[in-house]
Formats: C-alpha cells, sequence, structure tokens
C-alpha cells in the first residue's frame, strides 16, 4: 500500500494580498494609505521636478574639489587618491570575507564615489584630460575598485587575520599620505578641510573614545577609591558641559598652559577634545551593559579560578560590549554629524566649505543645492553606520538570543 507524501500547503503572499493585508486591510487604513501615498507623490514630483530641471547644480561639480579635501595642494592630491584606492580595495576584500556586516560599507563607498561623480560636468576645453574629467575617472575606478576586490575576495579567500592587521595598517599610512612624512613633503593640517577633515575627526573620535571610554567605565566600577572618584569625576564634568565648550578650551586655553615653544596642531586639539568629550559618553553606555551583566556571571567566574582582570577582560567586557552596540553606534553617528562643529575654531571641515564657497559671487543664491548635497554626503555616512550596525547586531544574534 503506497502512502501519497502531500507538500506544506503555500504560504507565499502575492503583492496584491499584501498590499490588501497591509496597506488596504480597513477605511482607516485605506484612508491613512492614500493621504500618505498622495504626499509622497507630491513630494517626489516637485523635489524631483527642482533637482532635475531647476537646481544649480554645477555649483557643486565647479568646487567639487573643495567640498572633498579643502585647500589641500592639488600637486599632492595623489596621495589622496592612493589612499583613497587603498581604503576601496580594503572595504571590497572584507565585504567578501567578512560577510553583510561590512557590504553595507562596500555598497556605500561606491554609492557616495559614483554620486559625486554625477556631480561633475566634464568641461570641454582644457588639456588632454581635463582635470574634471580625471577626476571622474578617479572615482569611477575607485568605485570600480571596490568589486573588484570584492571578486578577488571571494576567489581567494584571505585569511581574516590579515585583513584585521591590513585595516590596522591603514591607520598610519592614512596619517602618513595625508600630512607627509619622511620623502614626503609635509601639508599642514590648516590646508585640510572638507569632507576628508570630516572623515578625519570623526575617524579619530572614534578609534580612540572607544578604548578610553571602556577604561573610564571600569575605573568607575573600581573597586579602588581614587581610581573610582577620578573617573567618576572626569565623567560627569565633561558631561556637564557642551561640546562647544571642549572645544574652545582645546584651542584658546590650552596653548596657554603649554611650556615654551612647545605647540600642538589645531587640527589635533580639535580632534583631542572630540574624543576626550565622546570618551566620557561612551563609559556611561558601557557602564549600563557592565551593570546588566548578573551577578551570577562573575561569581562562575571567580569559581573557576579567574582573577578580576581575567574576569572582565574575558566573561564580562566582550557580553557587555555586545549589549551597547546600538548606543555606541547611535553615539558614533552624533559624533560625525558634531565635526561641523569645528567650524567655531577656525577648521573648514564640510559644512564650513560649504559657507566659504557661498560667499562666492557665482554662489550666490544657491544654498539650497549646497546644503542639500551636505546633507546626502551626512546621510550617506550615517546610513552606512546604522546599517552596519544593524547587521552586527542580527550577527551576534542581539536580542535573539
Amino acid at each position: 500500500m503506497s502512502i501519497e507524501t502531500m507538500a506544506p500547503p503555500s504560504t507565499a503572499v502575492t503583492p496584491l494580498e499584501w498590499m490588501r493585508r497591509n496597506l488596504f486591510s480597513s477605511i482607516a487604513s485605506s484612508l491613512t494609505t492614500g493621504l500618505i501615498g498622495g504626499l509622497l507623490i507630491w513630494l517626489a514630483v516637485n523635489v524631483g521636478g527642482w533637482a532635475i530641471g531647476e537646481a544649480r547644480w554645477e555649483v557643486v561639480g565647479n568646487n567639487l574639489r573643495l567640498f572633498l579635501v579643502g585647500q589641500y595642494p592639488a600637486t599632492e592630491a595623489w596621495r589622496l587618491w592612493l589612499n583613497l584606492a587603498v581604503l576601496s580595495v580594503m572595504t571590497g576584500l572584507s565585504a567578501a570575507v567578512f560577510g553583510s556586516t561590512t557590504r553595507t560599507l562596500a555598497v556605500s563607498t561606491s554609492a557616495l564615489q559614483l554620486l559625486l561623480a554625477l556631480l561633475i560636468v566634464p568641461s570641454p576645453l582644457g588639456t588632454l584630460i581635463p582635470p574634471t574629467t580625471s577626476l571622474v575617472l578617479g572615482l569611477l575606478g575607485n568605485a570600480a575598485g571596490v568589486w573588484a576586490a570584492f571578486v578577488a575576495g571571494r576567489l581567494l579567500g584571505p585569511p581574516r587575520r590579515w585583513l584585521m592587521i591590513g585595516w590596522l595598517l591603514t591607520i598610519p599610512l592614512t596619517f602618513v599620505l595625508v600630512s607627509g612624512f619622511g620623502p614626503l613633503p609635509e601639508v599642514r593640517s590648516t590646508l585640510w578641510g572638507g569632507l576628508l577633515l570630516t572623515v578625519l575627526l570623526a575617524a579619530v573620535g572614534i578609534v580612540l573614545s572607544f578604548p578610553l571610554g571602556v577604561l573610564l567605565a571600569l575605573g568607575r566600577r573600581s573597586g579602588l577609591p581614587a581610581v573610582r572618584v577620578l573617573s567618576t569625576a572626569y565623567i560627569e564634568i565633561i558631561r556637564g558641559v557642551p561640546l562647544v565648550t571642549i572645544l574652545f578650551m582645546a584651542d584658546i586655553m590650552l596653548p596657554l598652559l603649554l611650556p615654551g615653544e612647545f605647540r600642538i596642531d589645531r587640527v589635533a586639539r580639535a580632534m583631542g577634545g572630540i574624543t576626550l568629550f565622546s570618551a566620557a559618553y561612551v563609559a556611561e553606555n558601557v557602564r549600563g551593559g557592565l551593570q546588566a551583566i548578573p551577578m551570577g556571571q562573575y561569581e562562575a567566574a571567580h569559581a573557576l579560578g579567574l582573577g578580576s582582570l581575567a574576569t572582565n577582560l574575558f566573561v564580562v567586557l566582550p557580553q557587555a560590549l555586545r549589549s551597547v552596540i546600538p548606543a555606541n553606534v547611535g553615539l558614533f553617528i552624533s559624533l560625525l554629524k558634531d565635526t561641523t562643529l569645528v567650524t567655531i575654531v577656525g577648521l573648514l571641515e564640510l559644512l564650513g566649505i560649504g559657507r566659504a564657497i557661498l560667499a562666492q559671487p557665482q554662489s550666490l543664491g544657491a544654498h539650497l543645492e549646497v546644503y542639500v548635497f551636505i546633507a546626502a554626503a551626512f546621510f550617506v555616512l550615517c546610513y552606512a553606520m546604522s546599517q552596519a550596525s544593524y547587521r552586527l547586531e542580527r550577527t551576534m544574534g542581539l536580542g535573539s538570543r
């Protein structure tokens, strides 16, 4: 006697059925869908019509170099292109090896470079390869290099350890190429500007404030009274003043306290102020994660013979840092946007460059185009960070296990 095998019932939902369930399930839902849909269509028609037919995007295209690197010398711009190419290749390789968490970064990196290339209108005059055309080719080449490295990474499968070492080496390599060292002529940081300065300020603030914040969080929970009091005092004092105050103190008061002819570069002072400010908030986020760890974890670690250092390093901190990923990524996104405050101490980051461009006679009346471009650049960077955070949370099972 044969037993007929029946296939499981289909759970697929057609597009029309999905719309009926989610958009038009009731009269109120249908009215809401209609109102929101009409508003979105109206916005798309008006904003799209302005962006395509009325906007003066040549203001952005003609000043794209200022937006990207500020007053960085044109003769040394190849160093920035080399650094961008290295970062693009590393991003593509990481997307192939580490998976979806870094794949978002690869998509955002290539998309931002394509967006910049589309905003440039090559001039029909000039040399054999006009400067604008070479800039377009460089951006398109780097965007293609991300995915060429991705394909190479999928085929070759480089070890993760080597990629981590490579990312660590890109930090000193970036500063050597940007500022100059040895045979490379020095480029003073006062010439850095635009997106270059914004990214450097945010990257340094994130990289340095995170370990400092972790140490402050551990110090606040330390059993040594002196360490606990100093850590708590630092956190509360820094959190009690705005970032503008920290930047003013770093730019104006710090040089007055330094001995003799010893001086710290203005960009370095701004990086230090942003790092010290952000570290206090990282410390509070990490402290919240540490407090969420049950005491049973500490007791189990001590029962296994682990000391306080080993317990915090191998048992408590990994769990605490995993639970505060959303809070820390939100803080780092805010830090990226707060880099615009360095304009008050004379540094021309992306927003400062935009204001300087609007002061040009040929850019009068193009406020909306300039600020839309700046907002789009910040959106791409912040969205990439948030999506990478979401994917990292899903990879680590945060909220599900």
